[in-house]
């Protein structure tokens, strides 16, 4: 099972700045996240959970983590989870 997943910045109360990934173990990516592993949200740790889609391949979560990068998948997000990017 691989997992795609939408994590948002604590650090400001307000934060907006949002995170999408895709991992098969999501306690220990959240756990790299926000020791500062990754390059790209370490400068905006801690990260927190807030949406998580479970897909069956590889080839599957990262198509999809790919669609929700995008402009319309960030509307997708935004008009179906409920959730402000």
């Amino acid at each position: 099972m691989y997992y795609v997943y939408l994590l948002r910045s604590t650090l400001y109360e307000d934060s907006k700045r949002t995170y999408v990934g895709f991992t098969s173990n999501i306690a220990r990516r959240l756990k790299e996240h926000n020791a500062g592993k990754s390059k790209h949200t370490a400068r905006y740790r801690p990260w927190r959970l807030i949406a998580l889609l479970g897909v069956e391949s590889e080839e599957q979560a990262r198509s999809l983590e790919l669609f929700l990068k995008t402009r319309t998948g960030r509307v997708f997000i935004r008009k179906r989870l409920d959730i402000f990017l």
